[in-house]
């Protein structure tokens, strides 16, 4: 069990949640219009929560073995920063979830397209090599691009839009105007995350040469730049709420904005890293809660 918890702690499964918002949203919207398919549904989320476990492995060797986890960082402890995990075995632990995600990509396009749309097929296995390609680059490599203030760029891409409509693409096999909106506030969502990750980490990361947004902002203007994030995201489901109004259950999204706005007015009284820390696992959740809200209300239609 003693080698077991270094490695659950590696995986961070409290970042597990996020990382399926954009499956329950982009299933729920094509379940909307008359398309579900549960093995899409299953294993769309055992793909996505295997790329994340892959991010969140690749992000630990990375930040590891550049000195980036040092003991001026806030939050959990990194397995490699620790010294609990060895580089070279968390090198092969991502070898070892990259050809688990290969397998279960295959498995999910069977599902989806069986043996026909050869061209879908290639799409899609396009799709997945980039998303692993990213996963491993944000903080791996010579030339990571999560030290280029591009994680956010990525995280809109890959949270949001991919999430979503690819999830509802392999369920409808093609694409509507309908989950732009929800992909695009997801994705606004997500990298409010990240951000207030990157707030926590704003000194550190700075004196490591780490450049994220926050540190090209400043904390206060990453502060408003956050502010714009979930408000941004919070409208655009307004708007889609009054465009794609089809029953009192479409307006359980707004539940989801009581913990959002209790921890926009917490960020706004504080500069101390570690209530951001606190407010972390929050806000992934409360996103989770409105993926969630969003997706329930267009099923119970």
């Amino acid at each position: 069990m003693s080698k077991l918890k270094p490695w659950i702690s590696a995986m961070r499964l409290r970042t597990l949640p996020l990382s399926v918002s954009g499956v329950v949203i982009g299933t729920c919207m094509a379940y909307y219009n008359g398309a579900f398919n549960w093995g899409v549904f299953i294993l769309a989320l055992m793909v996505t929560t295997a790329l994340q476990i892959l991010s969140n492995l690749a992000n630990d060797y990375g930040d590891g073995v550049k000195g980036t986890d040092n003991n001026e960082r806030l939050g959990p402890k990194r397995a490699i920063q620790s010294g609990a995990i060895s580089p070279q075995d968390m090198l092969e632990a991502i070898k070892m979830n990259i050809l688990i995600i290969i397998f279960l990509v295959l498995a999910l396009l069977f599902f989806a397209f069986g043996f026909t749309n050869f061209f879908y097929v290639l799409l899609f296995v396009a799709l997945g090599g980039f998303s692993v390609y990213a996963a491993i680059t944000y903080t791996m490599g010579d030339s990571p691009y999560g030290y280029k203030a591009l994680g956010d760029v990525f995280v809109f891409i890959f949270f949001g839009l991919l999430s979503v409509l690819g999830t509802y693409f392999l369920n409808v096999k093609q694409l509507d105007h309908v989950v732009l909106l929800p992909a695009i506030s997801l994705g606004m969502l997500s990298m409010a995350v990240l951000n207030l990750n990157n707030m926590r980490d704003i000194d550190s990361d700075e004196k490591s040469g780490k450049i994220t947004v926050a540190v090209k902002l400043g904390l206060k203007k990453a502060k408003q730049y956050h502010y714009i994030l979930v408000f941004g995201a919070m409208l655009l489901t307004a708007l889609f709420f009054v465009l794609y109004y089809v029953s009192s259950y479409n307006a359980l999204v707004f539940i989801s904005y009581i913990p959002l706005l209790i921890h926009l007015r917490i960020i706004s009284k504080t500069d101390n890293p570690e209530a951001f820390d606190k407010q972390l696992k929050v806000l992934a959740l409360s996103t989770f809660l409105f993926s969630l809200l969003l997706g329930v209300g267009y099923i119970l239609f």
